[in-house]
């Protein structure tokens, strides 16, 4: 059974109240993570002036993680109010998930030469220089372009491991994807397997709802589910998953 798995969060359209939801996102994957008894641990992040993310990447461990968060990745979309907005106009912005199984070495097997690592200073919010030591790593996978780059631990080593570890999960998740293309069992002919450029939920903060636009089906009590309250979204999604797939 799959236990382990990488999320990434990434902002999209919005600019800085986009990176503000990706912080969101992040503390409410964290906290249900928190209730569910699993661990996580921040593997990189790119953080803003105003306290968002421009991309946060985030391993959790536990039993059935893959399970409960499998359907999670898509384009989420927020419309509310930003803290920066005066005029108190509703602004609509998006942030990106991915959701990946995470492999490991036996399952993905990578040729040295093939890669690039760079090591550079490890920054800060705005980009100013936060250690200056040379600890953060960046390598670049040639055959595929697939880059990662990891500045959270204190030394090149832990930060290369760490690295290494998504760049492996990125390319069993690339040949997975390929093989499924393949197969004819695209993403969209399978409920909730959404692609990463499809919406898929919706978080309105004037209505107080939460809308998956996969089953059609909203929430309300914005507030809690943002704060780890997921489960009921989970369970209703995989019911009607399962319902469907028996059809």
């Amino acid at each position: 059974m799959i236990k382990d798995i990488i999320v990434e969060i990434r902002s999209g359209a919005g600019g800085e109240e986009a990176a503000l939801f990706a912080a969101d996102l992040f503390r409410m994957y964290s906290r249900f993570a928190e209730k569910q008894g699993w661990s996580t641990n921040l593997i990189s992040s790119s953080q803003t002036g105003l306290g968002g993310y421009k991309e946060i990447i985030l391993e959790i461990k536990g039993e059935d993680v893959f399970k409960k968060l499998e359907y999670e990745g898509g384009v989420h979309r927020v419309q509310r109010i930003p803290s920066t907005e005066k005029s108190g106009r509703v602004h609509t912005s998006t942030v990106s998930v991915a959701v990946m199984p995470m492999a490991n070495e036996t399952e993905i097997k990578i040729n040295p030469r093939d890669l690039r690592i760079d090591v550079l200073r490890a920054s800060g919010p705005g980009g100013q220089y936060v250690n200056k030591r040379e600890s953060a790593v960046r390598i670049i996978h040639t055959p595929t372009g697939l880059m990662v780059t990891c500045q959270e631990e204190r030394t090149q080593q832990q930060n290369k491991e760490r690295a290494m570890k998504v760049l492996r999960t990125r390319l069993l998740d690339k040949k997975r994807q390929e093989e499924m293309s393949l197969r004819g069992d695209t993403r969209r002919e399978q409920i909730g397997h959404a692609d990463r450029s499809e919406k898929i939920r919706t978080y309105n903060f004037p209505q107080n709802r939460i809308t998956d636009h996969r089953i059609n089906k909203s929430w309300h009590q914005l507030d809690k589910i943002i704060d780890g309250g997921l489960e009921p979204i989970i369970k209703t999604f995989n019911k009607v998953k399962h319902e469907k797939k028996n059809l």
